[in-house]
């Protein structure tokens, strides 16, 4: 996977100097005592107040978007799992009727010239008039699969049979539409199932996401650092609870939401604004984010456990403290995303030693969302650096945020 440039991004560097004196804010604990060195460099409040009013805690809550249907079928994986069924199905049956192998193989190259673009066809109009189908109710859209298979199996069908390729008399002339009709139900069958198991398949990562991403010590530092600054500096003390608050807001969402890469960069950005109270000049973040590449689909929380999996081995760890880098990059038709951290030489601690919940929960998600159509790599770099990247296919009439 290519590495994003970063002259094809738009590159902002988070200053350390302006969170000096919140270094004093440990990584274990805060003491109202430290937070007097915290409050020393002022921060302009992002909006909080207008004419001395404060404003609620978090954004209003974005719209859940709905998991994908069952005739979002315009997916590599879907269409090769379908071509590979249909023909599988005509091969085992020609195989009852063929003497010889010639055979087999003559009837099934025949049958394949049929099958494949009465497959395709298929798919195309599933994936075409998909927003026309969900408006049927479920009967309806039995028959409305059943029917289109038939149609389509007759449409494979007809030319050989207009090329003397071959005969067909009687209970024959019909049964392409009963075998077109049989796989089309087998095939819808299987895409329902497909929809209904990404439900429980979310919700049970979502609740192994809550269990990893919101640790406790996590909540208990972040309440310290603002109840720390609440009387020396009310508004960052505000700030932490703004971002605090949206990492719970982005948690509790509805299962099986999906969101923008836009979203998952601004809540990442809200993150490592409650780490950078906790760290101070330890805590160094570069952003090398390029615009087109935001508004790749993903599933929520992806980037947030990745940016705290970086946070936990690459800084808390060292008393140096190290560097985190985020890029995102639109790359012919991908959005290429990477998340890399400094490895400590010397740690000041024991290192943790992590089960790999937050990849594996991230990789699972993204595949269950993108199928084929997406890579996830994880590994070290020269012993000194750690780096997760993703490739994600890009919507070309998705908005960025």
């Amino acid at each position: 996977m290519p590495q994003p440039s970063d002259t094809a991004a738009t590159s902002t560097t988070t200053s350390a100097a302006s969170f000096t004196a919140a270094g004093a804010l440990s990584a274990e604990s805060t003491v109202p005592g430290d937070a007097a060195e915290a409050a020393a460099a002022p921060r302009t409040p992002r909006g909080a107040r207008s004419g001395g009013r404060v404003r609620r805690l978090g954004p209003p809550a974005r719209p859940v978007r709905q998991p994908r249907s069952a005739f979002d079928v315009c997916q590599a994986g879907v269409v090769l799992r379908s071509l590979l069924f249909v023909h599988g199905v005509l091969a085992l049956g020609l195989a009852f009727a063929s003497p010889s192998w010639r055979v087999w193989l003559g009837d099934l190259s025949l049958a394949v010239a049929m099958a494949l673009p009465a497959t395709l066809l298929w798919l195309m109009l599933v994936c075409a008039a998909q927003t026309l189908w969900v408006r049927l109710p479920l009967a309806g859209q039995w028959a409305a699969m059943m029917v289109l298979g038939g149609l389509c199996a007759y449409v494979g069908w007809l030319p050989m049979l207009l090329l003397d390729l071959i005969t067909a008399t009687g209970p024959a002339l019909v049964a392409p539409l009963a075998c077109g009709a049989a796989l089309a139900a087998a095939m819808f069958q299987w895409l329902l199932q497909r929809a209904r198991l990404q439900l429980p398949a979310t919700t049970l990562a979502r609740l192994d996401e809550l269990q990893s991403r919101i640790r406790p010590h996590f909540l208990f530092n972040a309440l310290n650092s603002a109840v720390a600054l609440v009387r020396l500096d009310p508004a960052r003390a505000e700030e932490v609870l703004e971002d605090l608050a949206e990492l719970f807001r982005a948690a509790l969402v509805g299962s099986g939401e999906q969101v923008t890469l836009g979203e998952e960069v601004a809540l990442a950005r809200r993150y490592l604004a409650i780490e950078q109270v906790r760290f101070g000049e330890r805590l160094k973040v570069s952003w090398h984010i390029d615009d087109a590449a935001l508004g790749a689909r993903v599933p929520s929380l992806m980037l947030q456990p990745l940016v705290e999996n970086a946070v936990r081995h690459g800084v808390e760890v060292s008393a140096e403290g190290g560097e985190i880098q985020i890029r995102a990059q639109a790359h012919k038709g991908q959005a290429l995303i990477s998340v890399t951290n400094s490895v400590p030489r010397q740690p000041s601690g024991p290192p943790h030693k992590g089960q790999g919940m937050a990849l594996r929960n991230v990789r699972e998600r993204l595949q269950l969302l993108h199928d084929l159509t997406m890579r996830f790599e994880a590994g070290g770099i020269d012993g000194e650096r750690y780096r997760v990247r993703i490739a994600l296919p890009l919507q070309p009439d998705a908005p960025a945020s």
